[in-house]
């Protein structure tokens, strides 16, 4: 085994893992705040690419004007929903608020396309996709500086939004709200202000993976099938935790590079299509909860 190689491997898919965790902390916010898995978040990802490249490519504006407008237009969509489609939904069963994320997700899909057409587009972002110099020189290994900033910039969001749960008020009214909605508003917790701040939350997450992921993959509708590798994420790192998403992008990310290049030839290849779900349900087998997730004690 070559030693450098094998570094080689494990640093792109680490790096790709902090992107994987980026799309699982959209999911985190929302079912931090209504115990819901937000179908939806791939569409709200796939919105936002989409409409940043449109306001680019038809209209001719700067791209930090294009990311500046699309911010203000997550925003506007996040509000929007929670007036028109969670706000009516208020203490209804669980499945119902997932039904209704699953009704979003089409339909949010059909505006994009509606307003911005279906044509793939470039999106390109002041980040060159090359080696860096000095560690291909050094040590023959290849790492994308493209991965290296997208990364890092990930890295930096997931770690504000830890710090935001827990050490603001804002952090101990979603978990209470997370717990028992009815409960929270009874202590007066503004329940629809709060579902309102974190679909706003979620909807600048999806712009930011939207941008990251549209510049490497291209803005095209299936990047809202790349947010479902967010799915084993979660599972590893708990639907509840912040950090969990972390740890739990850089387990699936690592995994599935390193099953691609050292198990993949035994298989005949394709491993890294599945490996991740495959790795997901073991890990439900073993501790459903995920990492950081709570325990969940049943007293019958």
């Amino acid at each position: 085994m070559n030693p450098g190689f094998f570094c080689e491997v494990l640093i792109g898919g680490l790096l790709s893992g902090v992107m994987y965790a980026l799309m699982a902390l959209g999911f985190v916010l929302i079912y931090k705040a209504s115990g819901v898995f937000n179908f939806a978040q791939g569409a709200m990802v796939f919105f936002a690419a989409l409409s940043c490249a449109g306001l680019v490519d038809d209209f001719g504006l700067p791209l930090w004007l294009a990311i500046a407008l699309t911010m203000a237009l997550m925003v506007a969509l996040a509000l929007a929903i929670e007036r028109v489609v969670l706000r009516p939904l208020l203490n209804q069963p669980e499945i119902t608020l997932f039904m209704a994320t699953i009704g979003l997700a089409y339909f949010i899909e059909g505006l994009a396309q509606l307003i911005w057409g279906a044509q793939v587009r470039k999106l390109d972002l002041p980040i060159e996709d090359v080696p860096i110099a000095w560690l291909l020189a050094r040590y023959d290994i290849n790492v994308s500086q493209f991965d290296v900033a997208a990364a890092a910039v990930c890295a930096l969001l997931v770690t504000a939004l830890a710090l935001l749960f827990s050490h603001t008020r804002i952090g101990r009214a979603l978990r209470a709200v997370a717990d028992d909605h009815q409960a929270a508003q009874a202590v007066g917790i503004p329940l629809r202000r709060i579902w309102a701040v974190v679909w706003s939350l979620a909807g600048m997450v999806a712009l930011v993976a939207g941008l990251l992921w549209g510049a490497r993959n291209g803005v095209q509708f299936a990047l809202t099938f790349v947010a479902l590798k967010a799915l084993p994420v979660l599972i590893l790192g708990g639907f509840t935790s912040v950090p969990g998403a972390m740890a739990g992008g850089l387990i699936i990310g690592a995994a599935e590079k390193l099953a691609e290049v050292y198990l993949g030839p035994l298989v005949g290849g394709g491993i890294e299509g599945w490996f991740p779900y495959a790795l997901a349900l073991l890990f439900l087998l073993l501790r459903p909860e995920g990492l950081f997730g709570e325990k969940i004690i049943r007293r019958i």
